[in-house]
Parts: structure tokens; C-alpha cells; sequence
């Protein structure tokens, strides 16, 4: 059994026992969330697929980790213009560990 859930205006495919990583969630370390917005449940060949979401579907989850990624440099540059601007970023994140799929 899989679901694609959507969070952080991203989709994930996710089963029971995968670990992802989505933009930050404001949750504890150790805690129990549940991703409402379901895109679609699969079983097999019993497929459901929602109109946005799946009604009355959601996925447990436990916050592993919070954490920032690798650093990005952004760097814009003009030629001939004495011009050079060079900026980095590092993307926070909250891992997931996926402990459950519900379709009531």
C-alpha cells in the first residue's frame, strides 16, 4: 500500500516505514503528526484517487529529525558593470519516518 501526499507544496509517493524529508513542519522531535491533504491511496489494483484530496484518508507520521540542507550559492553577475552579488541559502528541513496509512 502507497499514498502521494502533499506538503510544503511538494508530492511525495510514501509507504509505511519510508523516511522522507519535507520543508519545515513546526512539530517536536519525537512527535506524532498526521498529513491530511491525501492526493491518492493504492492497494493493489483498488486504487483512489482524490478531487483535490482523498476524503477521509491520511497518514501518520513521527518528526525523526529537524534539520538544515547543503548550502546553495546564488550568485547574479553583470558583464561590464563592476557588478557581482554572490548570496548563499540552506533549505530547513523536518525528516519524517511514515508509521501508518489510513483510508476511512
Amino acid at each position: 500500500m502507497y499514498a502521494v501526499i502533499k506538503s510544503g507544496g511538494k508530492q511525495y509517493k510514501v509507504q509505511e516505514g519510508d523516511t522522507i524529508r519535507v520543508e519545515k513542519i513546526n512539530a517536536e522531535e519525537g512527535g506524532e503528526i498526521s498529513l491530511d491533504e491525501v492526493l491518492m491511496v493504492a492497494d493493489g489494483d483498488n486504487v483512489s484517487v482524490g478531487a483535490p484530496v482523498v476524503e477521509g484518508a491520511s497518514v501518520a507520521a513521527t518528526v525523526a529529525s529537524h534539520g538544515r540542507g547543503e548550502k546553495i550559492k546564488v550568485i547574479k553577475f553583470k558583464r561590464r558593470k563592476h557588478h557581482r552579488k554572490q548570496m548563499g541559502h540552506r533549505q530547513a528541513y523536518t525528516e519524517l519516518k511514515i508509521t501508518g496509512i489510513n483510508t476511512q
